[in-house]
């Protein structure tokens, strides 16, 4: 399965989550901690941007370590690693960060807000990592 298509169905199943959901006959004024098996659309969301952030990890680690295989993986990261390492990395931080942002409740409550830091955390490391690897490409090319 290629990338672009893993990325397509990662967004189809996000903007299928974020789908407006009925509405609570009685909600309480305390948040009530969620089942673990309970699907939230914070913990979806969480979860799809923390997905994203660790691929663009992995495409930057490869990019950054200069594969030297004669694969396809070894070819694309080459070529492709450093950018989709970047892009992902922000779209992880940012989702990370906009489900973080909007979660009412602490830590197990059910609404995301440890898969929001995680997706945060691995956005970041998406994007210093594609950003060393873009840079040393054009250092070494100049």
């Amino acid at each position: 399965m290629s990338t672009r298509s893993t990325l397509s169905a990662a967004a189809a199943v996000l903007i299928a989550a974020l789908a407006p959901a009925e509405p609570a006959a009685a909600a309480s004024a305390t948040p009530v901690a969620a089942d673990v098996l309970t699907l939230s659309v914070g913990r979806i969301g969480a979860s799809l941007s923390a997905l994203t952030g660790l691929i663009g990890s992995v495409c930057g680690g490869m990019a950054l370590a200069r594969t030297t295989g004669k694969g396809r993986a070894a070819a694309w990261a080459r070529r492709n690693g450093a950018v989709t390492a970047f892009v992902t990395g922000l779209i992880a931080a940012a989702v990370g960060g906009i489900v973080a942002a909007t979660a009412e409740g602490g830590l197990g409550t059910g609404n995301g807000l440890g898969g929001a830091y995680v997706a945060v955390l691995l956005g970041l490391t998406a994007i210093t990592l594609g950003w060393l690897a873009r840079t040393r490409s054009h250092a070494t090319a100049a």
